[in-house]
Order: structure tokens, then C-alpha cells, then sequence
């Protein structure tokens, strides 16, 4: 049997770079789907809050869709279902420029913006209705009421489930292994194959995923303080 021995690990030069890549790759996967999923949020929100007719229930079918479905299996039906009935010609530049991970921020993406729509939607909600009346009475318009007034209420209310959802929109990330994606997961495998100290490298690999982690949860609980007006009135 085996002794501990983190060294190996840390010592190899080739496991660090692995490691590193698995990082980028993961902040790549991460900050795309990230940025996917907020930019449709918002997209949604605007159509729930339309007057088309039936905005809302297209708006709520593709949230319960999206929260209902395991994520992993979202994935899948892309990467193995949805790309295999693309043109031939998409499917070969999907292929060089790297498919898994263009799919990972797609399935990742898709599936987030449910969450983080309905995040902002609570917090617009949260927003008490005589701000409306308030912004009017003072010369505001619809939208410069919302842009200036609701809105940025709306998402500092808002901050926290969508600072969570965030943190678990990087854990979930590890999911793009069972498309191929070369994370930081699939680092950790493939160091595991290499180097057979199975306890050493996900030791560090829980390590690195808890840093990361926190550190976005710090990076949220910093802009939401910022955000505060009772914190910036003492500042």
C-alpha cells in the first residue's frame, strides 16, 4: 500500500501544467455561460414583463424545463444529440475550435438563465410599486423609471440568489468531463491515470474548487456591500 505523498503531485511539472490548462479551461467554460445566461435572463425578463400575451408562459415553460431537467442530461442531449444533427460543414468547425467546450457553455448557459431570470424577477418584484408611482410623479418615463429607478434596486435585491447561483454555475462546470471538455475534472483524471495517487490529486482538486468557489462568493459579497447605500452613505 501506498504512502501519502502530496509531493509527487506538487513536484511534477507536467501535472502542475495539466492542472493549469484545467483551470483556464474551466474560467473559459464559466465566465462563457456565465455571460450566456445573463444576457438571456435579461432577454427573458424583458419578455415576461412585455405586454405580448403569451410571454409569460413561454417565458415560465422554458424555466420549468431548464430547473427540472438535470443539467448533465442537458448536456448530453447537446453534445450528443443536438450536434450530431447539425450541417456537416458547422459540425466540422465545431470540431476545430474546440465543440465540447463551445457545448458546455451552451448547455451550462441555457440552463442557468432560468435561474438567474427568475433571481432578477424576484427582486424587481421586491421593489414596492410606489417607486413606479414616485419616478412618474417626478417626470419619468416607463423606461427611464425601470433604467434608473426599479432596475438597479431590483438587482441589488437580487444579488444573492444570483451570487449563489453563480457559485454553483462554477461547480457544475466539472459536469463538461462526460462531454470531453478539458476542465479542471479532467485534469484531475487523467493526472489520476498517470500517476495512480488517487487520494493526493482530488485532495488537491477539492482544494483548488473550494478556493475558487470562495473566492467568487467573496468577489459577490464585495460588489453587493458596494451596492448597499447604507455602506456607501458611511464610506
Amino acid at each position: 500500500m501506498k504512502g501519502f505523498d502530496l509531493w509527487a503531485i506538487l513536484s511534477n511539472q507536467e501535472y502542475i501544467g495539466m492542472l493549469i490548462h484545467g483551470i483556464e479551461m474551466t474560467f473559459v467554460i464559466f465566465l462563457g455561460s456565465w455571460s450566456l445566461a445573463m444576457s438571456l435572463a435579461l432577454i427573458l425578463l424583458c419578455i415576461r414583463f412585455s405586454p405580448f400575451r403569451f410571454g409569460d408562459r413561454i417565458v415560465a415553460a422554458y424555466v420549468s424545463y431548464h430547473r427540472n431537467v438535470p443539467t448533465l442530461v442537458q448536456l448530453m442531449l447537446w453534445y450528443f444529440g443536438i450536434f450530431t444533427l447539425l450541417p456537416s460543414g458547422l459540425t466540422n468547425w465545431l470540431t476545430d475550435h474546440n465543440a465540447e467546450a463551445i457545448f458546455a457553455v451552451v448547455g451550462l448557459g441555457l440552463c442557468q438563465a432560468a435561474y438567474f431570470s427568475e433571481d432578477l424577477r424576484s427582486g424587481l418584484r421586491s421593489v414596492g410599486s410606489g417607486q413606479m408611482e414616485a419616478a412618474k410623479a417626478l417626470g419619468h418615463g416607463y423606461i427611464s423609471a425601470m433604467r434608473f429607478i426599479i432596475m438597479p434596486q431590483g438587482v441589488r435585491n437580487a444579488l444573492p440568489p444570483l451570487i449563489n447561483h453563480s457559485v454553483s454555475l462554477f461547480k457544475n462546470s466539472s459536469l463538461a468531463l462526460v462531454i470531453g471538455a478539458s476542465e479542471l475534472t479532467h485534469a484531475i483524471k487523467e493526472i489520476e491515470n498517470l500517476s495512480f495517487q488517487t487520494f493526493e490529486i482530488y485532495l488537491v482538486g477539492t482544494v483548488l474548487y473550494l478556493f475558487f468557489s470562495l473566492l467568487i462568493m467573496g468577489a459577490g459579497s464585495y460588489l453587493s456591500m458596494r451596492l448597499d447605500p447604507v455602506w456607501r452613505a458611511r464610506a
